[in-house]
């Protein structure tokens, strides 16, 4: 998660709380660093302050969506009018907040907003020999085409994603499933174990690692 909030006191008690759900969590204090940042690729979602310095987040919006980047945006802002409101959603974010909020509340819409697709869909992924084509769904492993379901595809891309990145469980469940307990952690389980099957099968490089008592990585390439 990127957050990009000028006031320190507000984008860290954000951090710890986003932390303390499993989430990994970077901040920025001004806008052309948030949009830097939202444009790197290695983000799920972007919770924007309104008032930014240097450039407002009505801005960063704007570069964002004219250079084709749909990643997920979730306004934070004291405006409250209906008037407001509709010209913030009419800049092309997915959902706004309103100061001040509830931690339950904003927990709520981000884990909505976080379900919506895919950050950047044009990015074509790549670890080691394992390529993940968004524009076209397509996965190959050596060149060899791998057919996965839909599932499978979303968990594969949110591990490719962050190449050699501890991921916990709950962050992974969250973001493929939108949903937390025992019954999803054992589906988890499956599909890691279904996806080994499809893509590190019979390969010396053994790419989809666990990592006791936290949860996976995609290493690049790195023995099992």
């Amino acid at each position: 998660m990127l957050i990009v909030e000028d006031k320190k006191q507000v984008a860290r008690m954000l951090k710890k709380t986003l932390e303390e759900k499993g989430h990994s969590a970077v901040i920025c204090f001004d806008g052309p660093s948030g949009l830097a940042h939202a444009g790197s690729g290695y983000f799920d979602v972007v919770v924007l302050d309104m008032m930014l310095p240097h450039m407002d987040g009505s801005e960063v919006v704007r570069r964002l969506r004219a250079s084709n980047n749909r990643i997920p945006v979730l306004v934070l802002t004291a405006r409250d009018t209906i008037s407001d409101m509709v010209s913030t959603l009419d800049l092309g974010v997915d959902d706004y907040l309103t100061k001040p909020f509830a931690v339950a509340e904003f927990m709520a819409r981000l884990r909505a907003v976080a379900r919506r697709g895919p950050a950047i869909l044009g990015v074509r992924l790549e670890v080691a020999d394992l390529v993940l084509d968004p524009t076209a769904g397509d996965v190959t492993r050596g060149g060899r085409l791998v057919a996965l379901t839909r599932k499978e595809y979303l968990l594969l891309e949110f591990l490719m994603r962050r190449p050699n990145q501890v991921l916990s469980r709950a962050s992974i469940i969250e973001r493929v499933w939108g949903l937390a307990d025992d019954t999803a952690e054992n589906t988890l389980e499956v599909f890691i174990r279904n996806l080994r099957g499809k893509i590190d099968i019979n390969r010396e490089s053994k790419l989809i690692q666990t990592v006791r008592g936290v949860g996976y990585r995609l290493m690049s390439g790195a023995p099992d």
